[in-house]
């Protein structure tokens, strides 16, 4: 079994590619040791001395570390995820291979006479923004609209990213801005 690494805009987090799907849709992010235990994969890389955050996407693993130093967390985390898979273990403790689906406490919120102009947002950013994103190791989803502040929530290699800013309000800004011109600004949640 080969496993690529990329790199990704934020140095604390690298892209582990194993060839396969990992997850059949969605994304899925776990960030305590605690949260890990839904998948034995996870809980794997966080038994790893310095991973702090895990990410699921379509056919990738994303590893978020603390100041801990690549050369030394590279290959147990390689040894793990190549382990894993070669095990035939499930990716999911229940067996499931679907991402989160947004809990009832994270329901998106826009007013009802705003839902023409949200779906438009949702489809720039289905379409647009998020295979971009997914090609650096994260995922950006759609939380609210008000006051012409759309909010997005940043996970995987996005979250802790010091380019994060300059992605939202240069890139992700600018394009909903020049689609939608209800856009007044996006922020992170």
């Amino acid at each position: 079994m080969f496993i690529q690494t990329e790199a990704t805009p934020n140095p604390a987090t690298l892209k582990f590619i194993p060839g396969r799907d990992v997850l059949d849709s969605g994304t899925m992010e776990f960030t305590s040791p605690e949260a890990a235990t839904r998948s034995p994969l996870a809980e794997k890389l966080f038994a790893v001395k310095g991973v702090t955050s895990v990410f699921y996407g379509s056919d990738f693993v994303t590893v978020t570390k603390d100041d801990s130093d690549w050369q030394h967390l590279k290959p147990a985390i390689l040894g793990a995820i190549m382990e894993h898979y070669m095990s035939g273990a499930p990716l999911m403790a229940d067996g499931s291979v679907k991402g989160d689906v947004i809990s009832d406490d994270e329901a998106e919120f826009f007013n009802e006479a705003d839902a023409e102009t949200v779906d438009t947002i949702k489809d720039l950013i289905e379409t647009r923004v998020r295979p971009a994103v997914a090609n650096d190791g994260g995922d950006i989803t759609f939380r609210g609209f008000k006051d012409g502040i759309v909010y997005l929530n940043m996970k995987g290699s996005c979250a802790g990213c010091p380019s994060s800013t300059a992605t939202l309000q240069h890139g992700i800004q600018n394009l909903l801005k020049h689609f939608v011109p209800d856009v007044i600004e996006v922020r992170p949640m």
